[in-house]
């Protein structure tokens, strides 16, 4: 079976601008891990479908701010992340919980605004909302509902999951050339962990490919005809982010620092959850250390992985905290590494007019989400 996807859609920059708008723009797009945002005044600073975005804690109550002064467009926040009041570096504009301006320094003697129109200024405010420690944007006009894009049983899964996260965290950015589609395609390939992560992740999980045959049959099915309705299609879309248990571990050593922190579940499992369209949570411990990994697509050909390291909530604090979270990030970002790798290599060999992809059966989770966000991006069913 050939992909229904063309080169383009990997390499063409005005192919890039219309996925923003019709898929990027509608869905909810994740920002951070909650642990980041604990403290009043507590940012975080990110593009989401290429709008700076900053989500602020207000005493507690996090919102989120298009990311310019209403003054001169400077950006409010600069870092990626931090503790610091909403306010301009360059003329001093405060801002408050409503996206008003609380103070403009000198305003008798230098602005003068009439209050009416002082009394106007606001801050854009886009929708963010929690599923337990996951902390998700949403920059459209009209918000669809988080059910509409996950499933109760998604929700309830990650809710439960995060709140399990200890809130120290380790922060690296991976830089690299490749489309972000390549991410969520590689990550429902159960068969390539065999041959890009042979020496790495292969030595821990055997990754089994699934080929039930009812679903493969409906796979192709919906592969050809796509949804009959627009409820037919947002069923379709909770689909796409599930995870959980995914293989038995080969072996699972027990370090000290296992007994400082309380394990999510008790299995001696590889953990691994999907969430369309661009999050990845995984565990290779068994539930005593996360990976949150983030692609943001920045353009066609160049996509952003920043990745979040944390173990289990701890039961007590204890002097080597930081150290394992380096362990676990030198060691992940070896399998990283691979990925984007491969990654690159098969973005290197992508030009206009250049043959599509041959699925084959057990890639029918990769043959479900092509057909959808094909849907989208043809026009047949919009968000």
């Amino acid at each position: 079976m050939y992909s229904l996807i063309p080169a383009e859609a990997y390499t063409d920059e005005a192919w890039f601008a219309r996925e923003r708008e019709r898929l990027m723009r509608p869905l909810w797009q994740f920002v951070a891990p909650r642990m980041l945002l604990e403290k009043h005044n507590a940012f975080v600073r990110r593009s989401v479908c290429g709008v700076d975005v900053v989500v602020q804690n207000f005493d507690g109550e996090l919102r989120a701010f298009h990311n310019l002064c209403l003054h001169r467009q400077n950006p409010l926040q600069q870092q990626p992340q931090g503790v610091r009041p909403l306010v301009c570096s360059y003329h001093g504009w405060r801002y408050g919980a409503e996206g008003g301006v609380d103070n403009i320094p000198f305003h008798d003697d230098a602005y003068r605004l009439p209050p009416q129109q002082r009394e106007c200024l606001r801050l854009k405010r886009f929708a963010v909302a929690c599923i337990g420690n996951l902390v998700f944007v949403n920059v459209s006009a009209e918000p669809m509902p988080l059910e509409a894009q996950f499933s109760l049983p998604a929700l309830d899964m990650l809710r439960r999951a995060s709140e399990q996260f200890d809130s120290e965290v380790l922060i690296a950015t991976f830089e690299a050339n490749f489309n972000w589609k390549l991410a969520y395609e590689n990550l429902r390939d159960s068969l390539h962990p065999r041959f890009v992560h042979a020496r790495t992740l292969s030595q821990q999980v055997k990754f089994q490919v699934q080929m039930d045959d009812a679903g493969v049959a409906d796979a192709h099915r919906y592969h050809a005809q796509g949804s009959a309705s627009p409820a037919e299609h947002l069923a379709r879309l909770r689909s796409f982010s599930n995870g959980g248990l995914n293989e038995p571990l080969q072996s699972l050593p027990h370090y000290a620092w296992h007994d400082k922190v309380e394990r999510f579940g008790n299995d001696d499992w590889y953990l691994n959850w999907l969430l369309y369209p661009n999050l990845h949570i995984a565990s290779g411990s068994g539930g005593y250390s996360f990976i949150i990994e983030h692609h943001q697509p920045l353009s066609a050909q160049r996509t952003d992985l920043t990745v979040y390291y944390v173990t289990a909530r701890k039961k007590q604090r204890y002097a080597t905290s930081d150290a394992v979270l380096l362990a676990h990030l030198q060691g992940a970002e070896k399998v990283l590494r691979e990925d984007i790798d491969i990654m690159e290599s098969v973005q290197s060999g992508l030009r206009c007019g250049a043959p599509r992809a041959v699925l084959g059966d057990y890639e029918h989770g990769n043959m479900q989400v092509e057909r959808w966000y094909m849907d989208v991006m043809e026009g047949r069913h919009v968000l």
